[in-house]
């Protein structure tokens, strides 16, 4: 991706001593000293607090590795076997965005053009990979986390650019329930943040940091990022390496140690950046959403609970416990190869005869049967696997991954019947985290759809997208009036394996009331089209598919002009010939002008009319109606033309 980026959160530049700037652009050595002073007490609350949960999570990753054991010793890869299962299936699980409009007229174009292009910034922003490490935080540590404060102004990107953070190196208030809290924003944070590593030349480069010349190298101070580092290699049996960071020239690739601290400086959100052990401040920035620009994704999450339950929190006992297991079985299976046996050393006098390498005779002073017996071996070991299958069962209850779930042949003969009982059962533990991923999804797209609405110019930038057509792949023109709506649109989360069920199951539904309805007689054009392309659009058929399968009628065009009549409250007429219904759906789209209310009113009293009186009202259509008409619905009718 490009480097010219632009934050989701107001630019300041800072001059230290810059008396020609307005004063809420300015921070004065002093005001720079009080919020040092405050930030430093609380990062020192919330490290204090987070300490031992980091040393847990960073312990954790040695038993998912199972790296990290005696030479002689075997590992239990439990932990790892539960998490991929879980973690697979939720990955597969694609999480669709759907736009919807809330403010009438033009909504469907504007809906259109956000669900266009948020499928085009999808690959653009690199989500696949997002949500990958996104999930996995949250499966593993109990909350990910992303931050969505950047946006890409260079073409041909151009989008909001979220940026994963991992849960090891974030340190939070300790009083918060999650980032932003509830609705009302109870249990939100009120500071937090993280570290991060950037050269020299990365903080000329972004040209929003100052005092960058102030920074210095520390010496022997190990960073959060530094302990991640170092705790992956630990679980792969690597060991450790000195650090000599210092030794690379400052104005090359020297990696500086600095703290992103989000936090309330006089009433409002704000993001501060420190440096030299959080003694030097480089750079500030208020946010201008009410909303923090994190989005925390939980796993398992509990009431007046950031951290809630996450996989290694449920495994982690078991695993160690079947690893203990596993070994002392190794260890009695070697005592049963190598058996033991008691001698009597009146008779045999020279235990080295005991050596048994190749044929040998021994002389025995005595009888021979009593010269040597075999130890009576202990029958715990006999135990062993039963405890491990046990722990295993109780590990796949709490975390619905049974054997079948993770591809391997169960041990049960199961008839067909029970097979899908267990494929249902997963199926709705794992649908309600993937509608708890919905949470934090929505509130992603928000900010996405934020990012646009706060740096796209309007007359000014324009996106070229790429778009699958019913026939070929087409190229897109957006401007600002084309994704940004006079009232901001809903977003709706749901789950590709949750949406194609229930597609499966109401095209199911509908296929039998459709066989019946079309064999009624007496059955409208209008309705036999609609049944038709809800058909379609069951059977997976695009918009543009249908609209290609399906042109709009004579009637629907007429109606649509008469739309834009009614939409500035002029008067458009009704004719008894009209196909009553088809005008009521399309002039349910338009504006609710006095006009359009009379106009909608006058056919429904003509529908009524129509089917009381038919008598009243002749037929014009043909007795027979050949395919293409049904097909088209073009059928012939009286011009009507609005009046102004």
């Amino acid at each position: 991706m490009a480097k010219t980026r632009q934050t989701l959160v107001e630019e300041v530049d800072i001059e230290v001593f810059d008396d020609g700037k307005p004063e809420e652009y300015f921070l004065s050595a002093r005001e720079q000293k009080k919020i040092l002073k405050q930030i430093e007490s609380e990062y020192q609350l919330a490290l204090t607090f987070n300490e031992a949960k980091r040393k847990v999570m960073l312990n954790r990753l040695k038993l998912y590795n199972n790296q990290r054991r005696n030479d002689d010793a075997v590992g239990d890869p439990l932990m790892f076997t539960v998490f991929n299962t879980i973690h697979a299936s939720l990955y597969d699980d694609r999480l669709m965005v759907n736009w919807r409009g809330r403010s009438g007229q033009g909504d469907e174009e504007t809906e259109e053009n956000l669900n266009a292009l948020s499928e085009y910034d999808y690959d653009l922003m690199e989500k696949p990979e997002l949500d990958y490490l996104w999930n996995w935080d949250a499966e593993f540590f109990g909350r990910g986390l992303v931050i969505m404060m950047d946006f890409e102004r260079e073409k041909p990107y151009q989008c909001p650019v979220p940026e994963y953070t991992p849960a090891t190196t974030w340190i939070r208030d300790p009083k918060a329930t999650s980032v932003n809290g509830d609705m009302r924003g109870r249990g939100s944070m009120r500071f937090g943040g993280r570290e991060i590593g950037l050269s020299y030349w990365e903080l000329k480069e972004q040209g929003a940091y100052f005092n960058i010349d102030l920074l210095q190298k520390e010496k022997e101070l190990k960073s959060m990022i530094d302990e991640l580092r170092e705790a992956h290699r630990d679980a792969q049996g690597l060991e450790q390496y000195k650090n000599k960071e210092e030794d690379l020239g400052k104005k090359e690739n020297y990696e500086f140690n600095l703290l992103e601290w989000y936090t309330h400086y006089k009433g409002k959100k704000y993001l501060f950046t420190l440096g030299n052990n959080r003694r030097t401040l480089t750079r500030y920035e208020k946010i201008k959403s009410k909303k923090w620009p994190i989005i925390d994704r939980a796993f398992y999450p509990m009431a007046s609970d950031w951290d809630g339950v996450s996989i290694p929190d449920v495994t982690e006992d078991k695993q160690r416990a079947r690893a203990i297991l596993l070994n002392l079985g190794l260890k009695s299976a070697k005592k049963d190869v190598l058996a033991n046996y008691l001698y009597d050393s009146t008779k045999i006098t020279n235990k080295n005869h005991l050596n048994f390498k190749s044929e040998k005779f021994i002389p025995v002073k005595g009888p021979v049967g009593d010269a040597m017996v075999p130890v009576q071996k202990s029958t715990a070991h006999q135990y062993v696997s039963l405890i491990m299958e046990m722990l295993d069962s109780a590990s796949q209850r709490a975390m619905a991954t049974p054997e079948i779930q993770q591809g391997a042949v169960s041990s049960e003969r199961r008839t067909l019947g029970e097979l899908e009982l267990v494929s249902s059962k997963v199926d709705t533990r794992y649908s309600m985290t993937a509608k708890v991923y919905g949470w934090s999804e929505r509130l992603f797209w928000l900010f996405w759809y934020y990012g646009y609405k706060t740096h796209f110019k309007e007359g000014i930038d324009e996106k070229v997208i790429r778009i699958q057509g019913a026939l070929a792949p087409v190229w897109r023109t957006l401007m600002r009036d084309n994704i940004i709506a006079l009232v901001d649109p809903d977003v709706k989360i749901e789950s590709k394996v949750i949406s194609e069920a229930r597609r499966l199951r109401d095209q199911r539904n509908f296929n039998g009331y459709a066989a019946v309805a079309l064999q009624e007689p007496t059955l409208a054009l209008s309705g036999r089209r609609f049944i038709l392309k809800k058909l379609g659009k069951l059977a997976g058929a695009t918009s543009e598919e249908l609209s290609l399968m399906f042109p709009k009628t004579g009637e629907e065009l007429h109606a649509e002009d008469e739309n834009e009549v009614l939409n500035i409250d002029k008067w458009a007429n009704v004719s008894a010939k009209d196909d009553h219904l088809t005008h009521l759906l399309i002039h349910a789209k338009a504006n609710q002008t006095p006009n359009a209310i009379a106009h909608i009113r006058a056919h429904k009293k003509l529908l009524v009319l129509v089917r009381m009186r038919p008598d009243l009202f002749p037929p014009e259509m043909p007795a027979q109606i050949d395919t293409a008409t049904l097909q088209t619905g073009q059928g012939t009718r009286p011009a009507v033309t609005p009046t102004q």
